[in-house]
């Protein structure tokens, strides 16, 4: 069996004593689509902040191809979350005095492959090029979402894992941003992981995980 792109090995996190997560474990297959939905206050952002390396948990592991990342410093799962996992946020998290391609490029500049001409393709692809020279301030919320994938792709990560991305956007632009998610996603051969609470995402991934009171994830 090929091993997991990504994969949480009994994950614990708790907060000022209460459990958000409790033995948690789960994979993510190479160049699959998962989708974890659950209920508000089930841990879904918690998750996210694992699994993307923005936090260690309290227990467990969390393994990058293999990699334990907890016997890594934070330089090196850094570096690690910076060449493997491209993190969508929820709040997008542009960078206000740059502009919509230069908040794409961040990854590269940061470290990456320069591939300037990956990231322009990137901005047509999410139909946002003629946006390229604009801030953040002047763009709707469902350009800034674009933007934040295109930062995401930039550095081709092996996992594109992304928090509540249609949140913030109305039927129609949330079913042009999915296919153009899943188009990217297929042109890149990355594994694709939504934390969602979105009943429309449902039936458009190889599988649905539910997480339920932080402690179990139960695939449907």
């Amino acid at each position: 069996m090929a091993t997991p792109v990504l994969a949480a090995d009994d994950v614990s996190v708790h907060r000022r004593g209460l459990p958000i997560l409790e033995g948690l474990s789960l994979s993510v297959p190479v160049g699959s689509r998962t989708l974890v939905q659950g209920p508000s206050g089930a841990g879904k952002s918690t998750l996210f902040s694992v699994l993307g390396l923005l936090e260690p948990p309290d227990g467990g592991r969390v393994l990058v191809d293999g990699t334990d990342t907890s016997k890594l410093s934070e330089r090196r799962r850094a570096r690690l979350r910076r060449d493997t996992i491209g993190v969508v946020f929820q709040d997008f998290q542009l960078v206000p005095d740059l502009t919509a391609r230069e908040n794409a490029l961040l990854p590269q500049h940061h470290g990456g492959n320069r591939d300037e001409a990956w990231v322009d393709e990137l901005l047509g692809a999410l139909a946002i090029a003629d946006r390229a020279d604009r801030y953040p301030a002047t763009l709707s919320n469902g350009e800034k979402q674009r933007v934040a994938i295109a930062r995401a792709l930039a550095n081709q990560p092996d996992v594109i894992l992304a928090d509540e991305p249609t949140g913030q956007l109305d039927p129609e632009t949330t079913d042009c941003l999915t296919n153009v998610l899943f188009d990217v996603q297929h042109r890149t051969e990355s594994a694709l992981v939504i934390i969602s609470h979105d009943q429309s995402l449902e039936g458009l991934f190889d599988r649905t995980l539910t997480l339920r009171a932080g402690d179990t994830v139960a695939p449907r």
